[in-house]
């Protein structure tokens, strides 16, 4: 990641579920079995050369394995 979450994430919605992402089964090889989900949510983050910024973020979260694979897809601000 070349950025860091500051703070808490809000706004967290699900996008897909289980076989609903496109890449289930490639995260179940590399993590192991779990009930996967696709989430987004909104939360300051700050980068790399030091700027805080409001941003969406997607990832995919199992219970037992967590979040894996946080992704900043915009800037809200």
């Amino acid at each position: 990641m070349n950025f860091e979450i500051i703070g808490e994430i809000t706004d967290i919605e699900t996008v897909a579920v289980s076989s609903g992402i496109r890449e289930a089964a490639r995260l179940r090889r590399a993590y192991g079995q779990g009930r996967w989900r696709k989430l987004k949510g909104v939360a300051q983050v700050q980068l790399g050369n030091g700027r805080i910024r409001l941003a969406e973020l997607h990832w995919h979260e199992a219970h037992g394995i967590g979040k894996r694979e946080m992704k900043r897809k915009r800037y809200l601000d």
